[in-house]
């Protein structure tokens, strides 16, 4: 950004330069601290993440939604190393929603740059999307970013309140500041002994004003970054205490859930709701309208009464208006990439000229091949739920959420309120994944509170209704032709891929937006894999299927990291060269090292080439949310079945917070990638999910997971994430194994449709 304005500072005139100057002032001013709203007189506020009590009580904020991922724990340890103290000298809360909170980091890492370019645009184009995080005052738990966009910020405040300290101690014990030494959240002079606990010199400190630019630990003297914690959640976890949003009880609570029409836009033709308030415990039942459809709320003393009312409604809805099943869906993909000119098509990447090589090739060197995947649920194990208030002219909200500003941005005024009168309470959460980040669940509980005379209702969604009305990873149709000779990496490769536009359905249902312009998760994990490919041609085409789609666990990368690996696969097997070999011969260059090393480590680790009989193994390697993740798994042969044996994983991501805890994410991501890969689908049938809970939407059970083993490297030059990236690699890696067991190439999830799992 500072080159960027220097460069237009000198093209520009004076009027111009005024105009970029009071841009620049806003954007750079910070935004207000939440905590002078609510801290107690006792409480000494540093800075947005940092408040110190009179009693020596040290409160860390950490405004990124606790879902599972240990995030909590990895952004208290950043403020706790600058301040000198330990992970149980802290009390961690989520904190209010604020701008002040805002992440720059994933609107930064959002560009069409891959991750490993450093060039002055990518540099530029990073700045713009942080700065437009501020400007937007998102705050947001997404794209792996938490502790990236946390690095600088958290270790700062915790810094820059320990020199303050530190300084006032010095003046009253009469030494020099770099003399004194932290034990037990007090300064101490070794020489004379005695020691001044934080509480007795917050005050004083943060009124003498904190130094803005505080020098950080260093790298050698890091305590407690870089190695495992213990999760400060755990406990209450493990114990079943009541902190999730489906747990919340209040005062004078009432219950509701919705029914909204399972035709995505569709709406009530007629309705029982007579029948709905016979029920015993039904309070009251209402008409909801929604950007997805319409539908009821159904209010009631408990939430079965609840549940028991919306079955009584017995609804019938409108007809579809959009490919009503899975035939019309892949038919309508398939169109899009059949189109001479396809509306909304667009390039991404690539170099050279792949058409006319392609064009040009012996047609025995040229090789096709068509991969899809489908659309799938984030199926959180806590559904849906939101607790909502309307009461004395202000809208309290308790959720688990992963947008806390934006709930305020879009809640308030659906109750003639605005965003500063909208208190939100982010709670603990049973999953996220991305489905969290909407605001759909507030906006129902929201219009239902006004129904509910100044009462406080607790809106749980039943299973089947999460999943119905869910914003599904898109289905996606790839095609691929690559000129292939026989001991060589690809002369020309041509890929296009065809599925639906996630930031237009997102700003559509969200804002009433219409978005434009290319969407990088159509190709992503495709036009920017960690690969060589000097003429290559990566082209994407938006289909609009009537569904709507959202985040889903590593986005784009979840299903293109099965198509571009898999694609890998059978043109290695082309060439005939083994698929590890066929890989590092395309990762020249010190840019692609990392992935380079972290392959060659997972292939050591898996003992790669060295196969037991009935046993296989497949590769893979993806770069996605700033992170390489190398996978090898193995499976064996069980009577004609496949069961999973082993998964050997190597991430590099930079440098690793909490190794524990980022080996703990990247299993998650693993088994999570096995599960879609092997059995989850959502279908349609005249419009309407099918696949209505677990039952039809299983995930991988213990009996049937594979053993784990995860190292981590830290080569990688710059900060990625630890949530996602473990998804992408599982499904090509799987694929690649039940090849080499079997000889299936498949090349569609869910993998359950030709093969058989033990």
């Amino acid at each position: 950004m500072g080159k960027l304005t220097r460069r237009v500072f000198l093209g520009l005139g004076a009027a111009a330069i005024g105009g970029l100057a009071a841009g620049y002032y806003y954007v750079s001013k910070p935004h207000p601290n939440p905590l002078l709203d609510h801290a107690d007189a006792e409480d000494t506020v540093f800075n947005p993440w940092l408040i110190i009590s009179r009693d020596n009580e040290i409160t860390v904020i950490a405004p990124r939604a606790e879902m599972g991922q240990g995030v909590h724990t990895g952004l208290a340890t950043l403020v706790a190393e600058e301040l000198g103290v330990t992970l149980e000298d802290v009390t961690v809360i989520h904190g209010p929603a604020a701008a002040a909170y805002y992440n720059g980091a994933m609107l930064a890492e959002a560009g069409e740059n891959p991750a490993w370019d450093d060039g002055w645009t990518a540099r530029m184009m990073a700045g713009v999307g942080d700065v437009l995080g501020k400007v937007l005052g998102l705050q947001g738990t997404g794209g792996s970013t938490s502790i990236h966009d946390a690095w600088g910020k958290m270790r700062a405040a915790g810094a820059a309140a320990r020199i303050a300290m530190a300084d006032v101690a010095a003046e009253r014990l009469g030494v020099a500041a770099d003399a004194l030494k932290i034990e037990g959240k007090a300064f101490v002079d070794p020489a004379s002994g005695k020691a001044i606990p934080f509480g007795d010199l917050a005050e004083a400190a943060a009124a003498k004003g904190l130094p803005a630019d505080p020098p950080l630990v260093k790298q050698a003297d890091w305590r407690l970054i870089g190695k495992t914690q213990k999760r400060i959640d755990i406990a209450d976890k493990i114990t079943g205490a009541p902190i999730y949003g489906i747990d919340l009880e209040l005062p004078d609570m009432l219950h509701a859930t919705v029914k909204m029409s399972p035709v995505f836009g569709g709406r009530p033709i007629r309705a029982d709701e007579a029948a709905a308030r016979a029920v015993p415990g039904v309070v009251k039942v209402i008409p909801l309208k929604s950007p997805l459809g319409e539908g009821f709320g159904v209010i009631a003393t408990n939430t079965w009464a609840a549940f028991k009312g919306a079955e009584a409604l017995a609804p019938e809805w409108s007809a579809p208006d959009y490919p009503a099943d899975d035939a019309a869906v892949f038919a309508a993909l398939g169109a899009g990439l059949d189109a001479a000119e396809p509306e909304g098509a667009f390039e991404m990447g690539g170099a050279g000229d792949a058409p006319a090589s392609l064009a040009a090739a012996p047609a025995d060197e040229v090789m096709e091949a068509e991969y899809r995947a489908p659309f799938l649920a984030h199926a959180c194990m806590e559904p849906m739920n939101c607790t909502a208030q309307v009461a004395s002219g202000r809208l309290r909200i308790w959720s688990g959420n992963q947008a806390p500003t934006l709930i305020q941005d879009l809640c308030g005024p659906l109750v003639g309120l605005s965003a500063g009168d909208v208190e939100v309470t982010t709670l603990p959460m049973g999953g996220g994944f991305g489905r969290r980040f909407e605001v759909d669940v507030p906006i129902l509980a929201t219009l239902i509170a006004a129904q509910t005379d100044a009462r406080p209702v607790k809106v749980t969604w039943t299973r089947e209704e999460d999943m119905s009305h869910d914003m599904y990873r898109p289905a996606a149709l790839m095609r691929a032709r690559a000129y292939i000779r026989p001991g060589q990496t690809p002369t020309a490769v041509e890929i296009r891929a065809a599925a639906p536009h996630i930031t237009k359905s997102v700003l559509k249902r969200t804002f009433d937006m219409e978005g434009g312009g290319p969407d990088k998760s159509t190709l992503d994990g495709m036009f920017n894999a960690p690969a060589t490919l000097p003429n290559a041609r990566f082209e994407g085409v938006y289909v609009d299927l009537g569904v709507p789609v959202g985040f889903w666990r590593s986005v784009g990368s979840s299903q293109n990291g099965f198509f571009d690996q898999g694609l890998m696969d059978e043109m290695a097997e082309k060439a005939g060269i083994d698929p590890l070999e066929y890989r590092l011969r395309m990762m020249d260059g010190t840019h692609l090292r990392p992935g380079r090393l972290a392959l060659e480590k997972a292939a050591e680790m898996a003992r790669w080439g060295d196969d037991a009989p009935g046993r296989a193994k497949g590769i893979a390697l993806c770069l996605s949310f700033g992170a390489w993740v190398a996978q090898v798994v193995e499976v064996s042969d069980r009577d004609g079945a496949v069961k999973l044996e082993n998964v050997w994983c190597v991430a590099d991501s930079g440098t690793v917070v909490d190794p524990g805890n980022f080996a703990a994410q990247m299993e998650g991501g693993i088994i999570f990638g096995l599960s879609a890969a092997m059995m989850q689908r959502i279908s349609l049938e005249d419009g309407q999910v099918q696949e209505l809970n677990f039952d039809g939407f299983d995930g991988l059970r213990m009996a049937s997971a594979p053993r784990i083993h995860v190292a981590l490297q830290e080569e990688s030059p710059f900060m990625g994430g630890a949530g996602e990236p473990g998804v992408p690699p599982a499904a090509p890696a799987l694929a690649g194994a039940i090849h080499a067991l079997t000889g299936k190439r498949l090349r569609a999830m869910p993998f359950s449709d030709e093969i058989d799992f033990v």
